[in-house]
């Protein structure tokens, strides 16, 4: 069946093995509420460093991108989507196989190499081309945010708040948010966020 594979690797998990589980504990059951209606499987972690979810084709993978690298208790994390066919089977992403999911690996494994944070694939090769490019993009701009930059881009990236209800939200004026949120390039992070969205999911529904 058509899906959505995702595997989020937190990186140099073996510095603190304690706290890359619990962080993915943590993540796992943001991503199960915030997937709720979209989720074909449970999201698990295995080998304690790792991450895997299933997703609809027509959902939008970004979201985990973005809620895992703004969370407040985030561990730096390598993430790599993959569209393509799985196996049917049943229980969470970590029991199931497929072509999605060997070429995730396998897209891992050359994200590893190549030090991306972010791969997305969508199967049609003009579109990877677009991806290889603007993917990794995006996860550089969103690891390079600041803890305080990462607290507003919450609200705002995230929840889809407007910048004075952020404001309102964390206690701070209009002005401070929108300084910060200038110098953080948060309109051209959702923007980027929105392109690598779209560009994925024409290519999917195009493939069906």
């Amino acid at each position: 069946m058509p899906a959505l594979v995702l595997f989020g690797d937190v990186v140099r998990s073996r510095r603190d093995a304690a706290a890359a589980t619990t962080w993915l504990r943590t993540l796992g059951a943001d991503l199960a509420a915030a997937y709720a209606g979209d989720a074909l499987a449970g999201f698990e972690f295995t080998q304690g460093d790792e991450i895997q979810g299933l997703l609809r084709p027509t959902a939008d993978p970004t979201r985990a991108i973005l809620r895992a690298a703004l969370h407040p208790g985030r561990l730096p994390m390598r993430w790599v989507v993959v569209a393509g066919e799985v196996d049917p089977g049943h229980g969470p992403a970590t029991q199931r196989s497929g072509p999605a999911f060997i070429r995730a690996r396998e897209r891992l494994e050359l994200a590893v190499a190549r030090r991306e944070t972010l791969a997305v694939v969508s199967g049609d090769r003009a579109t990877d081309e677009l991806l290889d490019a603007l993917a990794p993009l995006l996860g550089e701009l969103l690891d390079d945010l600041t803890r305080r930059q990462r607290e507003i881009a919450w609200p705002i990236l995230v929840e889809g708040l407007r910048r004075s209800e952020a404001a309102e939200r964390l206690g701070v004026s209009r002005a401070t948010i929108s300084v910060a949120a200038d110098r953080a390039h948060l309109r051209s992070l959702g923007s980027l966020a929105r392109v690598v969205r779209t560009l994925l999911a024409r290519a999917t529904m195009s493939s069906t």
